[in-house]
């Protein structure tokens, strides 16, 4: 009587153990809710950004919420590189001016944790960024390559330029060196960026060995007029520098994302400057779709983030951002805003749409990563309380392989269901 009544009292003991196992697994960490109102039993397992909403980045304000303006596909959002940097594949890093692409730019060569890290001799501007047990280049960046195809060469100039470069560089014939070019860059509000380049040439800087090379040549002095007449224009004020009608800080992240070939290049007769802007623009926006990466300046965190869960790669310190740059000192009124916005009409409707798909990456690769993590925290619990239900069935009265695997199967069976209330 004593040992059946045992038996009963451990049969009702076991039931109840499986139903909180089974509601833990349907309802981890407080995801479940029972009362009133509008939140129901799968509230957490839902759709959208509630994801976003438990986690805020602590370094940078996140809208909850994002006003869909452009129709991105799955494919536009879900970015992932099986970048092999033992193989055959290269990081390209275009350099657009005053993006923050120096910053970045050092990151590459000095910050990402790697098998065979880069070489950087104190002193010198480039590093040595080998693959590991090869003597060839898995970067190519100002700081790795130097300018190998010109000073900040756009999209135009390095698609052409860089297969060429780096099997010349690593002594592979064209046959022999395929290669898998993943293309990279960073950009920034236009307004910020304009008033930084103006700073800089108001400093001193030219970038007049620029190549700006297109179908196969530069662009002639007719093409591409300097803006100043002596060496440099040092001290330019704001308004001179407006002025200049082919001053080429006027919507600079749209023509050197661009492939200007459709256009002619560099001249401008080939057709009406309203249908020169919608195919740059187009051509800018499909190129940079279609990079393995880019990154925004006024998002570091998030831009590390990024670069990190697409590349498989991670960096040493996290990213810092910055917020008190020479752009950011400069008073402008509201008039001098318009007009430079004006100028710069076809980057500020290109940042829109980077910032939008920017943003939109990063909701979805963290909510994958959330997913991940959830369900690896999962598997582990299960497999601690299907341990712990074998061991009870041991002490509990000396059970068999039989009924041990019984225990699996019901454990099992509450798996399946679980992760089909969390895909519902």
């Amino acid at each position: 009587m004593e040992e059946r009544l045992s038996r009963l009292l451990f049969v009702l003991v076991a039931a109840v153990l499986l139903l909180l196992i089974g509601y833990q697994y349907v309802c981890p960490a407080d995801s479940c809710y029972f009362g009133s109102g509008d939140q129901g039993l799968f509230q957490r397992h839902s759709s959208g950004f509630g994801l976003m909403d438990a986690e805020p980045d602590p370094d940078e304000d996140f809208p909850t919420k994002i006003t869909s303006k452009f129709n991105f596909t799955e494919r536009d959002l879900d970015r992932h590189v099986a970048f092999d940097i033992r193989g055959d594949d290269v990081m390209v890093f275009l350099h657009i001016q005053k993006t923050g692409g120096t910053t970045f730019g050092r990151h590459l060569v000095k910050n990402i944790q790697l098998e065979q890290p880069c070489d950087c001799m104190p002193g010198q501007r480039k590093c040595t960024c080998h693959r590991p047990g090869k003597a060839e280049s898995w970067l190519f960046s100002r700081f790795s390559t130097g300018w190998s195809c010109g000073l900040h060469a756009d999209w135009t100039e390095l698609t052409s330029c860089v297969p060429v470069v780096m099997n010349k560089k690593d002594r592979k014939s064209p046959q022999k060196g395929k290669r898998n070019f993943y293309y990279i860059t960073m950009l920034r509000d236009p307004v910020s960026r304009y008033l930084s380049e103006w700073k800089h040439v108001q400093r001193g800087a030219t970038w007049k060995t620029a190549l700006h090379m297109c179908d196969g040549r530069p662009p002639t002095r007719d093409e591409l007029p300097a803006c100043y007449s002596g060496e440099d224009w040092t001290g330019v004020p704001l308004a001179d520098f407006m002025n200049c009608p082919s001053n080429l800080a006027n919507n600079r992240q749209v023509r050197m994302l661009a492939d200007l070939s459709l256009v002619g290049c560099y001249n401008m007769s080939s057709m009406s400057e309203l249908e020169r802007g919608r195919v740059l623009l187009a051509s800018a926006k499909a190129n940079l779709r279609n990079m393995a990466f880019f990154g925004l300046t006024e998002f570091q965190r998030k831009t590390q983030f990024l670069f990190e869960r697409t590349f498989g790669l991670h960096f040493i310190r996290a990213f810092t951002q910055i917020n008190s740059t020479r752009a950011a000192s400069v008073g402008i009124s509201e008039k001098v805003r318009w007009r430079i916005e004006a100028l710069n009409a076809l980057d500020m409707e290109l940042y829109e749409y980077a910032k939008e798909l920017f943003l939109r990456r990063y909701q979805d690769s963290r909510q994958r990563q959330h997913l991940e993590e959830r369900l690896r925290r999962r598997q582990e619990r299960q497999q601690l309380h299907r341990n712990y239900l074998v061991q009870l069935l041991r002490l509990g009265g000396g059970a068999d392989e039989e009924e041990e695997e019984v225990v699996k199967e019901e454990v099992v069976t509450t798996e399946d269901y679980s992760s089909q209330v969390v895909r519902w």
